[in-house]
C-alpha cells in the first residue's frame, strides 16, 4: 500500500464525513481528496517528478495536509519542516535534501528563498500560501505560484500512479539539538506500517475525534494525521496551545475522544480546573512514548 491509498480508500468510504477541523475550517474527506488531486496535478504540470523532494514550510493547516498527500500522489517526496525554522537553518535543510519545490508562506518567499536564488540552487518551484506570490502562473513555467490559484486551475481527477511501496515517501528532519538536522528516510511501506501500528495500539476507529497539538513536522504529529486518515476518524489540528482554556472548550464542544500532546502540555492542563469542561468522551491521552487510558 502507498501512503496516498489510505486517503483514497477513506475518501471513497466516507466522502461526506468531516475529516479535518482547523482554524475555523471543516473539510470532508471528499473535499480533501479533491484538493490533494488538484495539487498533485499542479506539481506534475510544473515539472515535479517521481522522487523529487518537495519541502513544506507551513504551520499545521488545511493546506499543509493537502500538500503532504498531494506530493506523494505526484510520486514525489515530502519534507515537512517546522514553520518556526529560521532562514539559515531552512536553507541548510533545503540544500541538504536538494529540494526541487518549496511550499511556504508568502513572507518566506519574499525573504529570498525562491527559484533562481543562489541560496538554494536546486529550487525550481515555489508555492505560496495566503497572499498572492510574485510571478505570473504561466503554463509550464517554473517559478512562484499561489496555492489558491493552483486549486482553481487544475483538475480534481487523481493523476496516474506509477510508484511502489519501496519508493521514498518522506524525509523527517531531526531537531538538530546536538548538531545539524539529520533527515530520516521513510519509504511508503515504513509510513503505512507505523501508521497502522499506532492506530492499532490506540484502538482508533472511524468514530474517533482526535485533537492533536503536535506540529506536523514532528513525526508523532504527522502520524496522528496518518492514523486518522487510515481509519476515517476526524482530526482537529491545534497549532497553538497559548490559550489552553479555549482548547479545552473545543475538546468539549467537538466531543474529543483522543488527545495527542507532549508532557509539558499535560502539566499545563493539570494546573487547570478540568471539572469545568465536559471531557466525558475522552478515552485516551497520548504522546510519542506512551498512551494512557482516561478513567471517568
Amino acid at each position: 500500500m502507498l501512503v496516498q491509498n489510505m486517503l483514497n480508500r477513506t475518501a471513497t468510504r466516507f466522502p461526506d464525513k468531516v475529516a479535518l477541523v482547523c482554524r475555523g475550517q471543516r473539510l470532508t474527506y471528499g473535499q480533501i481528496e479533491t484538493m490533494v488531486n488538484r495539487f498533485a496535478n499542479a506539481l506534475l504540470h510544473h515539472g515535479v517528478r517521481r522522487g523529487d523532494r518537495v519541502a513544506i514550510h507551513l504551520p499545521s493547516c488545511v493546506e499543509a495536509v493537502a500538500v503532504i498527500f498531494g506530493v506523494v500522489k505526484a510520486g514525489a517526496v515530502f519534507v515537512m519542516i517546522n514553520s518556526a525554522t529560521k532562514h539559515d537553518k531552512l536553507c541548510c535543510i533545503l540544500n541538504h535534501c536538494q529540494a526541487t519545490a518549496l511550499v511556504a508562506e508568502a513572507s518566506t518567499l519574499a525573504g529570498g528563498i525562491r527559484p533562481g536564488s543562489a541560496e538554494v540552487p536546486s529550487l525550481q518551484l515555489a508555492v505560496s500560501r495566503g497572499a498572492k506570490a510574485p510571478g505570473p502562473p504561466s503554463a509550464g513555467a517554473m517559478g512562484c505560484f499561489d496555492f489558491g490559484l493552483m486549486q482553481e486551475s487544475f483538475p480534481p481527477d487523481a493523476p496516474a500512479c506509477s510508484g511502489i511501496d519501496l519508493d521514498l515517501a518522506c524525509l523527517i528532519y531531526t531537531s538538530g539539538s546536538t548538531g545539524e538536522p539529520k533527515g530520516v528516510m521513510c519509504d511508503h511501506s515504513n509510513v503505512v506500517f507505523v501508521t497502522e501500528s499506532i492506530a492499532a495500539y490506540l484502538h482508533n476507529h472511524e468514530s474517533d475525534v482526535v485533537l492533536s497539538a503536535l506540529p506536523l513536522a514532528f513525526s508523532y504529529g504527522l502520524y496522528q494525521l496518518m492514523a486518522a486518515v487510515r481509519v476515517g476518524a476526524q482530526l482537529i489540528l491545534e497549532d497553538s496551545f497559548a490559550f489552553p482554556v479555549m482548547v479545552l472548550q473545543r475538546m468539549s464542544k467537538e466531543g474529543v475522544t483522543g488527545f495527542a500532546g507532549v508532557p509539558t502540555l499535560y502539566a499545563l492542563l493539570l494546573s487547570l480546573d478540568l471539572a469545568a469542561f465536559d471531557l466525558s468522551k475522552l478515552r485516551y491521552l497520548t504522546n510519542a512514548a506512551a498512551a494512557l487510558p482516561v478513567e471517568h
